[in-house]
């Protein structure tokens, strides 16, 4: 199982914004920092899925220090999502 770095992010007056550096298009937002971690494995567990259904490979995880290198994600928090484990078949 791999970890991939999510990157939470909040402006004035909206939600907790949630989007992976390692899968373009992969977001989600929740209400509370709570939420949006919930949400953020849930966004991944989806985007992952879909990507195995169409028989693509996952990349390989960015570590903390490249995506914080990135100046677009300094103003946001790292965390750690785990993929879902490909199933047997």
């Amino acid at each position: 199982m791999s970890d991939y770095i999510a990157i939470i992010h909040k402006d004035a007056g909206s939600d907790f914004d949630v989007a992976f550096p390692d899968f373009p298009g992969c977001v989600s937002a929740g209400r509370t920092l709570n939420e949006a971690r919930a949400m953020a494995e849930e966004a991944l567990a989806l985007h992952v899925e879909g990507m195995r259904e169409q028989g693509l490979a996952l990349p390989p995880p960015s570590s903390r220090e490249a995506v914080m290198g990135d100046r677009r994600h300094r103003e946001g928090v790292a965390i750690r999502v785990a993929a879902p484990r490909d199933e047997p078949a």
